[in-house]
């Protein structure tokens, strides 16, 4: 396997401008779950009856998430593009351009007329905007991390990226709460009807703080040294498959566990719950805001613990977590009980995934050098998402349907896929604490524009 070359991060220049730059990277990534986290829901929910009306409940909910997958599908893509940009330009120019892309295709979701209105033309649609979602929400993930990690101390970086993943629960726990508010403040259907449109223009108001914020912080110190000491790469990519290529397949692989998992007891959940159970979805949502409420609290206690233990211990420990759970999971959601729903949810979102979760971001980026680590961290992190989190949806719906309901099967998906993470984890030898505490660099030198 190869040997990451590791460059030691930056502290930060005060602690103001890391205060500034982790909240706008977990804005950001606020925004990129709200967008993708209310699509899943709608898509559970509604988006069968709008887009795919003659189908069966079943198979209109899977060719929702069919698009679903779609914006999943364009994230590798996103990555490598925004990756090659950030590498070469800067994170934070990227950073304003993907958040546009995310927030105001979600927007457009909102005003896009139905299957019965417009006929084939509207699920067209959706999948186009489903693939700008993509490519923005592909170079969105490594540039906020990024930020945040470069700013920081090198033993505290797992506690610092947790920080941003934050807004992975909060960019679940807005949408779903809106969802749940409006389906239970307004008259039986009006939700279904056309008040789903309403989550989806409210995003524009998180897009513009977002942008606000990202126009005020300042180029990551460890770019903007890189970027004086003329080591920018002309082609990132490369670099990363052709002298990192053990790196990027187990970190993909390392990654699937955590998306996959996160949209089984997410989306796929509310699925059965809704769809096979034929219960109020009420009930499963509530669960679902009450765990990720939890998580946005556990996820720095796993990053704080990541910096102390290791991020490999964390990460793998939280795998097989997730692997031992997966059957006590669905019984608890079998029950019908709302006290079930959030135990179940909890466990899997607030320690499962949050210890996977929370020392995800300085495992991942410290596995390549500065000058390509925006490339090979959306090459890790989209790739592993796509073939986890997009697909989960898809496998999970299908092997509901193949059993005829029951979660059986579903059992051995979710089981697999936590031990693969857990065993790729272990060939990673990088992003573990250091014991020392680095000397801080000086302040960042004015910005220079960069050819591309």
């Amino acid at each position: 396997m190869s040997t990451p070359a590791t460059a030691p991060a930056a502290a930060p220049a005060s602690r103001a401008s890391l205060r500034k730059v982790v909240t706008a990277s977990a804005l950001g990534t606020t925004v990129e779950y709200y967008d993708f986290t209310l699509y899943a829901t709608t898509a559970a929910l509604v988006f069968d009856k709008i887009f795919f009306p003659d189908a069966s409940p079943l198979v209109g909910t899977l060719a929702a998430f069919a698009t679903y997958f779609v914006g999943y599908a364009a994230r590798p893509l996103g990555g490598i593009l925004f990756g090659h940009f950030g590498d070469r330009l800067g994170r934070k120019n990227v950073l304003i351009i993907t958040m546009l892309m995310m927030g105001l295709g979600t927007f457009a979701i909102g005003l896009l007329p139905s299957y019965d209105s417009i006929g084939i033309a509207a699920p067209i649609l959706l999948v186009l905007i489903r693939l700008v979602q993509g490519l923005g929400m592909g170079g969105e993930y490594g540039g906020g991390v990024l930020m945040a990690l470069e700013y920081s101390p090198r033993t505290r970086q797992g506690f610092f990226t947790s920080l941003v993943h934050i807004g992975t629960p909060a960019g679940v726990l807005i949408p779903v709460g809106l969802v749940t508010a409006l389906d239970a403040a307004l008259p039986g259907g009006a939700y279904d009807d056309w008040a789903w449109r309403l989550p989806f223009l409210a995003s524009i108001l998180l897009v513009g703080v977002g942008m606000w914020m990202r126009f005020h912080i300042t180029e990551s110190p460890e770019f903007v040294k890189m970027r004086a000491d003329r080591e920018v790469q002309s082609l990132p990519v490369r670099e990363v498959l052709t002298r990192r290529p053990a790196t990027v397949v187990f970190s993909i692989l390392a990654k699937i566990a955590e998306s996959g998992l996160f949209n089984i007891y997410y989306v796929v959940a509310i699925t059965y719950v809704t769809t096979e159970l034929d219960r109020d979805k009420t009930p499963v949502l509530l669960a679902v805001l009450v765990a990720c409420a939890v998580e946005c609290c556990t996820l720095p206690l796993f990053g704080a613990l990541s910096d102390r233990i290791g991020r490999r211990k964390v990460y793998i420990a939280g795998a097989l977590f997730q692997a031992v759970l997966a059957v006590p999971f669905f019984l608890l959601i079998e029950t019908g009980q709302f006290w079930a729903y959030v135990l179940g949810m909890t466990l899997g979102l607030g320690v499962g995934h949050a210890a996977m979760y929370g020392a995800q971001g300085a495992l991942f980026s410290n596995l390549y050098p500065v000058n390509v680590r925006y490339t090979g961290l959306s090459v890790t992190q989209q790739f592993g998402a796509t073939l986890g989190g997009g697909l989960s949806p898809l496998i999970g719906t299908a092997l509901l349907a193949t059993a005829g309901g029951h979660w059986g099967w579903l059992i051995l998906y979710c089981v697999g896929v936590a031990v693969l993470s857990a065993l790729a984890t272990t060939r990673l030898g990088a992003g573990e604490a250091e014991p020392t505490t680095p000397a801080p660099l000086p302040t960042p030198a004015p910005e220079r524009t960069a050819t591309p």
